[in-house]
């Protein structure tokens, strides 16, 4: 082969690598800015989601290192207790102020957004009688929700202990009953609506709510009955034991009110107050009616409020009781039980503690 003809066959060779080089170049340089472009688009997504996560929420979003300074790193004297939610903390913030904080359960199914409705739910349920919710923190895998901290403990801790329930005689009892506005979680023009996930308190959930995830203002209602007859009692819904039947506080309210013994309900360091004992079994009557079976049997709010401060305010008779059977066999008259015993891996329990 002629010098003339390698020379030209190189060069040929030499222009096609080059060629290839640079067609390799170009689309590698293509893959590379197009990855740059998706990964800025999605940080400038992210940044902007965060942005609205703030506006939406509408509480104070605290720092993740704040937290950790103001419970001490979450030790273990700082601990409060465990409640369904997760452990919490005592803390106390720069400015010395106490706070609570509930950190989610490392074991929680629950997502970023699902946080973040529990979140806008609790917030939206401020009053005097509840604990106040003043913030909460999502930051990495950490979601918290900060509480105001309650230097006197909880109603529950007063209703529920012999010694302290004797400084809540009838008056003070009856005026926490009148006063415990139910929070609106609800839009001006929503009455009701469905969920799948359940998230509230075992004891205090009504049944619509808890076997089909069907909750409204009635659902509020029946947690109000609830807890009218706890104050009354001095016993807890959940937990109630009865050496001569198997039912919980429900049940023992309306077998007591059947047997026209209602009186007998009555917690005992208030039995022997000057109260007028028409007044209690009114009140008594009251929480029955709210916690029927039944949504639609079940009183509004405003009728509720009317009963309780009204003495010739007619009150229907109350049918049964919702959840009612707790303990022992299932029996016909309590079929949502059944039901209620194979939701226990779908309830997320989340406790409002009231002041």
């Amino acid at each position: 082969m002629a010098a003339s003809e390698l020379d030209s066959h190189a060069n040929s060779k030499k222009k096609k690598r080059r060629m290839i080089i640079i067609v390799l170049f170009t689309l590698v340089s293509g893959m590379i800015a197009l990855g740059l472009g998706i990964w800025y688009c999605r940080k400038k997504r992210c940044l902007k989601g965060d942005h609205s996560e703030k506006e939406d929420l509408e509480l104070p979003l605290y720092n993740l290192v704040t937290i950790i300074n103001a419970t001490n790193n979450f030790s273990v004297e700082n601990k409060l207790g465990e409640g369904g939610f997760g452990p919490v903390y005592k803390g106390e913030l720069e400015g010395g102020q106490e706070i609570a904080v509930k950190r989610l359960s490392k074991d929680s199914i629950q997502g970023v957004n699902e946080f973040k409705n529990e979140v806008l739910l609790i917030s939206k349920l401020q009053h005097r009688n509840l604990v106040r919710l003043i913030g909460c923190c999502i930051q990495g895998e950490e979601m918290m929700l900060v509480y105001e901290y309650m230097q006197n403990k909880s109603l529950h801790s007063f209703i529920f202990d012999e010694t302290k329930s004797k400084l809540l005689d009838w008056q003070n009892r009856f005026d926490i009953i009148l006063d415990f506005g139910m929070a609106r979680i609800f839009r001006g023009d929503q009455l009701e609506a469905r969920t799948k996930r359940v998230v509230g308190t075992y004891g205090y959930m009504s049944p619509e709510y808890v076997v089909d995830g069907h909750f409204s203002v009635k659902s509020d209602v029946f947690s109000y009955g609830v807890l009218v007859l706890e104050i009354i009692s001095g016993k807890k819904n959940r937990g109630f034991c009865h050496p001569v039947h198997e039912h919980n506080l429900l049940g023992h309210a309306w077998r007591l009110w059947s047997e026209d013994k209602c009186i007998e309900l009555v917690d005992d360091s208030i039995r022997d107050d000057s109260a007028s004992a028409q007044d209690i079994i009114r009140c008594i009557h009251v929480g029955l009616l709210c916690v029927q079976k039944g949504s639609e049997q079940r009183p509004t709010m405003s009728s509720v409020l009317l009963m309780l401060s009204s003495e010739t305010a007619l009150l229907p008779n109350p049918q049964p009781p919702g959840f009612y059977i707790e303990r022992g066999p299932i029996q016909d008259h309590s079929s949502y039980s059944e039901k209620e015993s194979r939701l226990s891996n779908d309830v997320t329990i989340t406790l409002l503690e009231g002041r």
